[in-house]
């Protein structure tokens, strides 16, 4: 795997002249008054590519989507969690009581403080916990930025193995080599390039086919394997993963066996548990898309009920009134 940190446009040498299809729309009153593109891949149980839009097979940062495997490196690097604590290390969760209830035990118990973290302050990413947070007096803080459990089991990775606390971030390090070895095997493909993502942590590029092989991957692993316990753990405590209020956790929750993980720039991966699954990511970022676009494609995929619908709802507001909606159209 290549340790270094892209630092010029990468995504250029892989451009096609295409123009990317659009993913979902946004109609007010009737009018259509803007598009989000951006490109989608469904695999079939059997791993095949069964629908594919736009450009699936260039490399993206899949950003958080890539939190489970750097979880199952964790694991490999030896470390012993719990499943609540596991499916934290995977998290991107919303700042919730029980998230730093359980980050700052996670510290306590392996004789760590919120010092040794790397990752930036931050406020708590669920809107309503930031305001009931800011409410309270409290100011950001490092175990409330949503990858305070992912950075924990870094640093306790670090621990187990007696590598460097202060350099854990460095593409060289050992555990970040470690957790390029679980993408590029999990993905089938080589990592394409190494950013750095909003936590601090190195970002591995793999294309949208390859992050749904991996979590395809995920739960379809020999139990007790590191990734196995990752995807079990995740969909067995999914408030963990992300929060009460939050589509990972709606969808984990609703359909049995489904693994499910969003990241930042409107990226979304999930595996089902008979090795369906789906990889997209909404070119412009617009985290908006995300909820409808996800619900088509599990659509597509033959996964109906009323989580489906609800994740899919992405209503517009004029006033106080509901005036159109964001809405896939593949």
């Amino acid at each position: 795997m290549t340790t270094r940190r892209t630092t010029t446009t990468t995504r250029a040498a892989h451009a096609t002249t295409t123009v990317p299809p659009v993913l979902a729309e946004v109609v007010r009153s009737g009018f259509v008054e803007g598009a989000h593109c951006g490109s989608l891949v469904l695999l079939a149980a059997d791993g095949s590519v069964e629908f594919a839009l736009g450009d699936p097979h260039s490399p993206v940062f899949p950003r958080s989507s890539n939190k489970p495997l750097q979880a199952a490196a964790v694991l490999r690097a030896g470390v012993e969690l719990s499943d609540e604590r596991l499916a934290l290390a995977a998290a991107s969760h919303s700042g919730e009581d029980f998230h730093l209830d359980l980050v700052q035990r996670m510290l306590a118990e392996s004789g760590l403080t919120a010092d040794d973290l790397l990752n930036p302050a931050d406020l708590p990413l669920d809107p309503v916990e930031a305001e009931a947070y800011l409410a309270a007096g409290r100011i950001r803080d490092r175990v409330t930025m949503n990858c305070s459990g992912k950075h924990t089991a870094m640093l306790m990775a670090c621990l187990r193995n007696d590598w460097p606390l202060d350099t854990y971030l460095e593409p060289s390090h050992p555990l970040q080599r470690l957790v390029g070895a679980v993408v590029e095997e999990t993905s089938g493909e080589r990592v394409a390039a190494v950013g750095t993502d909003g936590c601090g942590a190195p970002l591995m590029a793999i294309s949208l086919t390859g992050l749904a092989r991996a979590f395809r991957h995920l739960v379809l692993a020999e139990p007790g394997t590191a990734e196995r316990r990752v995807a079990d753990a995740m969909r067995a405590h999914p408030a963990y993963v992300a929060g009460t209020r939050r589509t990972d956790t709606w969808l984990m929750r609703e359909v049995p066996g489904a693994l499910s993980k969003m990241g930042a720039e409107a990226v979304q991966a999930v595996a089902l548990a008979d090795g369906r699954a789906l990889a997209f990511k909404v070119d412009d970022g617009g985290l908006r898309a995300l909820g409808p676009v996800l619900a088509r494609a599990l659509g597509l995929l033959g996964v109906e009920g009323p989580v489906v619908t609800r994740i899919g709802r992405a209503p517009l507001l004029g006033g106080d009134a509901e005036v159109g909606e964001v809405r896939a159209v593949f």
